[in-house]
Formats: structure tokens, sequence, C-alpha cells
């Protein structure tokens, strides 16, 4: 069994930042792939990506602006997340390789 814990999430004004972090328990977390999702109403999105090895992937609705990097010793996966868009808005939740989920933290991004 994983848990994971994600946190960060707020309001933010159009052009700001947030960091979201994701920390997991009970597996050996540094092996695996970690991703970040967001759910918009209607549309779920594979955001980023960091494998065990630090590859990174991200989608192209966010190359450039948001950065995935993890922590293995924390056993914590982060989404720095910078200049920040209305459609940013969303609950992100992050996933870990094995298929669990956190429970989300919701981030809106509005003036």
């Amino acid at each position: 069994q994983v848990q994971l814990v994600e946190s960060g999430g707020g309001l933010v004004q159009p052009g700001g930042s947030l960091r979201l972090s994701c920390a997991a328990s009970g597996s050996i977390f540094s092996v695996y792939e970690m991703y970040w999702y967001r759910q918009a109403p209607g549309k779920r999105e594979l955001v980023a990506s960091v494998s065990g090895a630090g590859t990174t992937n991200y989608a192209d609705s966010v190359k450039g602006r948001f950065t995935i990097s993890r922590d293995n010793a924390k056993n914590t996966v982060y989404l720095q997340m910078n200049n920040l868009k209305p459609e940013d808005t969303a609950i992100y939740y992050c996933k870990h390789e094995m298929g669990y989920w956190g429970q989300g933290t919701q981030v809106t991004v509005s003036s």
C-alpha cells in the first residue's frame, strides 16, 4: 500500500507561482516513476512525469513554465509552477507508477 499526500495548492493571480508537493510513504520511492495530473471539468491531463533516474517529461501546455523534481531522501515529488494562467485552474493529483493516487489539491488562477 502506498499513501500519497499532496499540498501547496491555493488561489494565485495570473502570472504568479505555486509549488506543489507530494509526499509518499509505504514503498521504495526512488525507483518508481511519479506523475502529476490535473483534472478540470471534463478534462484530465498528464502534466509532467519524472522517472526514478530523474528523466522528466511535460505536457506542451506547461513546457517552460512548470518544473517537476523529486527528492528521494524525503520521498517527495514537487511541481514548481510559474507564470500561471487561468487555464491552469484544476485539481492537481500526484500518481505513483504502481497506480496509487493522492487526494488532490486545488489550484485556482484568477484575478
